[in-house]
């Protein structure tokens, strides 16, 4: 999730008195979007019901957002169909035994340069002492593209 970022470009902003400012509107309506997931996680929705709600969440974004989503969502269907589209945070995500692997966060949602595939420590994409959770996209080049299919075929095997 991102933070809400002050003018200088660190951290949470903070009121005059130095506490931090209450959560910006970006990231409660994310925060219901996740109870909304958990709600629907309880109620044992069919695979189409995961599915449609994966793919009504990419097709509210905007345009750039939501190419780069399909991509994703693309590449995960041919390297590990194994994983269930369902969202996470509102978020398109994909899911190993009902254990979050990867999703995608959609620049436009927190009014971030960049969007990005996050992986969750399910993925286990351990690489020695330190390794990246996610990953910032700015555009599918065939690297890109062939770099992401590495990363997801990684994470659905753990």
């Amino acid at each position: 999730m991102a933070a809400s970022v002050n003018k200088a470009g660190g951290g949470k902003a903070s009121s005059k008195a130095g506490k931090p400012e209450k959560f910006s509107a970006e990231e409660r309506e994310a925060m219901k979007e996740a109870l909304k997931d958990k709600r629907r996680a309880k109620t044992k929705t069919s695979p189409e019901e995961d599915m449609a709600t994966c793919l009504a969440a990419i097709d509210a974004m905007e345009p750039h957002d939501k190419a780069l989503a399909l991509h994703i969502h693309r590449i995960v269907g041919e390297v590990a169909p194994q994983l269930a589209p369902r969202t996470f945070y509102g978020m398109p995500a994909y899911y190993l035994n009902g254990n979050n692997v990867c999703f995608f966060q959609s620049g436009a949602k927190f009014k971030t340069r960049y969007s990005t595939l996050g992986f969750s420590q399910a993925a286990q994409l351990d690489n020695g002492e330190i390794w990246p959770s996610a990953y910032a996209i700015l555009e599918f080049t065939p690297q890109v593209e062939q770099q992401v299919r590495q990363l997801i075929a990684k994470a659905a095997s753990a």
